[in-house]
């Protein structure tokens, strides 16, 4: 079976994804999986197992590789992974092939939208004592729509859902 992505390549990683109750499945090549951030969960499995056997003689078995370090903070991926936390900016310019794939996977994108958001749109407003505008409400009522789904609040959903589609039906 090729890959559905490229098409090139045979498939060898099958992903099943639920995504805002929507079920897809994908087959595709080792290549496109990793562009993805579909990576192997074992694929460290030979350093911890290296790292196991060494504590049962003592640490004398040599490490393999020496993990690269930040030079502004001095943080390895590793720890980083461990940790969950960043050393510092530098951090992600020398580990960005490796953090990457986890914030797309976590964040559904890689690129910061922080004040372009519709929430902080609505928090300046707010602030300003500008009155909202339609896409503003809109918006909001959106954000509390996806929030009322994600906590089963199907009641409010409803209600939530209704007053979109009148303010959408006004336009």
């Amino acid at each position: 079976m090729k890959c559905q992505k490229c098409g090139a390549n045979n498939a060898n990683t099958h992903v099943k994804t639920v995504i805002n109750g929507e079920f897809r499945e994908y087959d595709l090549c080792s290549d496109c999986a990793h562009k993805m951030g579909y990576t192997n969960i074992f694929a460290d499995m030979d350093n911890e197992f290296s790292g196991l056997i060494g504590s049962f003689f003592g640490n004398v078995l040599p490490a393999r590789t020496q993990a690269t370090r930040c030079e502004f903070c001095g943080s390895s991926y590793p720890e980083i992974a461990k940790t969950g936390m960043v050393g510092c900016a530098h951090c992600y310019d020398l580990f960005a092939d490796r953090l990457y794939p986890s914030i797309r996977r976590m964040h559904g994108n890689t690129t910061q939208r922080g004040k372009n958001s519709p929430t902080a749109k609505a928090e300046r407003a707010k602030d300003t004592k500008q009155p909202e505008t339609k896409e503003d409400k809109l918006s909001q009522l959106k954000q509390q729509l996806d929030q009322a789904i994600k906590e089963q609040n199907f009641e409010h959903a409803a209600e939530l859902r209704d007053q979109i589609k009148e303010m959408e039906a006004q336009s």
